[in-house]
């Protein structure tokens, strides 16, 4: 497979190889990703079993997601210049190890550690996984992989409790926790098999810009690596430490500060002849921009919905951890039917499938305040989430997958790694912006009103960030309609 760029391609042969190599890439994406909800349902036993603090298992969550967010820019750059496939290969190499040494951890210093390891695995194959659906499939072949990786993703965020819930039931409270991250290793070594099996060789590259270890070391761009990866660990690092010194929120404006610095660095280097980790040049195309912006507000909103479901289902109406676990089910197999059936249509129905999928989600969340509100008046079943919650995982399927193709249609190949990268760290940025402050407004509400309440007040401000990616979604629109966007 031949291929310039991903608006000019002349040369371009489709890879025979290229749905085995999908495959490959789910199965990884899938196991990272669950482990971000799987660990949930989880806290109460590993607290237990190795004795941490409040705060030492609020590390246990967070520090998967930091680094996770910190190394994913710079991965997928490493990506793009060294070869994707074996920065994948070390990612789930690094994410299987670091599964083992946690279900084995004896203390809760030494669980944090290795979901930190965790988390920078599951940050070099992520945009390798993006870039690589970029590379190997074109036109409306690209939307149906798309489709499968939303699929993936939505199965993924939703099944994680209930499987937790499952292992926690099998193996016991001691045990039960262990297997929530020893699940991760068969799937690791299967998918290392069959990446070096099926993977394009060598798995590790020169490129014309990186022909020596300076080369290599300068197309890497690491002061850009640097700064942006502290910019977004000074960014996060409040939300995630919400509780603690109002110090801490001082890191904010710095690392607003890094990210300005950030931008003026790679402008200079790529002036100077180099190779910067991100071409800032594509923020100037406009479906690139609005991409990115509404998939971060999407994350801000959307993923707050299961941390309140969670927490309604089981301190407001007493439901035990499976069965908050449970409610989402007929929401994950809704999203990956519809990121599958959006894949197919996305080159024929454009930002307009978004726009719908965006109002699907409001409509959900009104129906869940509904009845979360009628539970507490007149008793109406809570189990009526299965329905309301329905409607959520449908607008999964139908905003992420597609966005995902919209946004990466004009962006060049050289930078589908760094690019999809960018949106990630959106993604996580938006995942523990939102839920900090969402979870804090519960929170406090809660001190003078219902449980009911205080959960309709958490969907309401999700509806709010919603409302806020639907108006960036129709300026997409208009922008698209004055400029067609030429096909992926």
């Amino acid at each position: 497979m031949r291929a310039q760029g991903d608006s000019g391609q002349v040369d371009y042969v489709p890879d025979p190889a290229r749905w085995r190599i999908l495959l490959v890439l789910l199965a990884a994406i899938f196991m990272s990703l669950i482990s971000v909800s799987i660990v949930n349902v989880a806290l109460p036993a590993i607290q237990g079993g190795v004795g941490a603090t409040d705060s030492q298992l609020q590390w246990v969550l967070s520090g998967y997601a930091l680094t996770f967010g910190v190394v994913l820019v710079a991965a997928g750059r490493a990506g793009d210049v060294m070869g994707r496939g074996g920065i994948f290969l070390v990612g789930v190499l690094t994410f299987t190890l670091s599964s083992i040494a946690a279900s084995f951890a004896p203390t809760a210093e030494w669980l944090i550690v290795a979901r930190f390891a965790q988390g920078v695995g599951s940050g070099l194959l992520n945009p390798q996984g993006v870039g690589m659906i970029q590379q190997y499939f074109r036109g409306a072949e690209r939307g149906r992989a798309f489709g499968y990786f939303g699929s993936t993703v939505g199965v993924s965020v939703a099944i994680g409790p209930v499987l937790g819930g499952l292992l926690i039931d099998l193996g016991g409270p001691d045990l039960g926790w262990r297997l929530t991250f020893l699940v991760n290793v068969p799937v690791g070594i299967l998918t290392i098999v069959l990446a070096l099996l099926w993977f394009p060789k060598p798995l590790i590259q020169r490129t014309a810009q990186a022909g020596s270890v300076l080369g290599t070391l300068r197309s890497l761009d690491p002061i850009g690596s640097l700064l942006l990866g502290v910019a977004v660990l000074a960014i996060l690092w409040p939300f995630m430490e919400a509780r603690s010194s109002a110090v801490t929120w001082l890191l904010l404006p710095f690392g607003v500060l890094l990210v300005y610095g950030w931008v003026r660095w790679e402008r200079r280097y790529a002036l100077r002849g180099g190779s910067p980790m991100v071409d800032l040049h594509i923020f100037r195309t406009r479906s690139f921009s609005n991409g990115a912006l509404i998939v971060t507000l999407y994350f801000l909103g959307m993923t707050s919905i299961w941390v309140l479901v969670a927490l309604y289902m089981q301190e407001g109406a007493g439901r035990s951890a499976l069965e908050a676990g449970m409610v989402g089910l007929p929401s994950a197999v809704l999203s990956a039917l519809a990121a599958n059936w959006a894949g197919r249509r996305v080159l024929r129905l454009g930002r307009r499938l978004v726009i719908g999928g965006l109002y699907l989600a409001l409509i959900g969340l009104g129906l869940s305040a509904a009845v979360v509100l009628l539970n507490e008046a007149v008793g109406l079943s809570v189990w009526w989430l299965l329905l309301t919650l329905s409607f959520i995982g449908i607008a999964q399927g139908t905003v992420i997958s597609p966005n995902q193709t919209l946004t990466l249609a004009e962006v060049p190949l050289q930078y589908a790694g760094s690019s999809g990268a960018i949106m990630q760290t959106g993604q996580r940025m938006g995942t523990s912006i939102g839920i900090a402050v969402i979870t804090a407004a519960v929170f406090t509400s809660l001190q003078t009103t219902s449980w009911s309440t205080a959960a309709v007040l958490g969907f309401g401000l999700i509806a709010l960030v919603i409302l806020s990616a639907l108006a960036v979604a129709y300026k997409d629109l208009h922008d698209r309609r004055r400029r067609p966007t030429p096909q992926a």
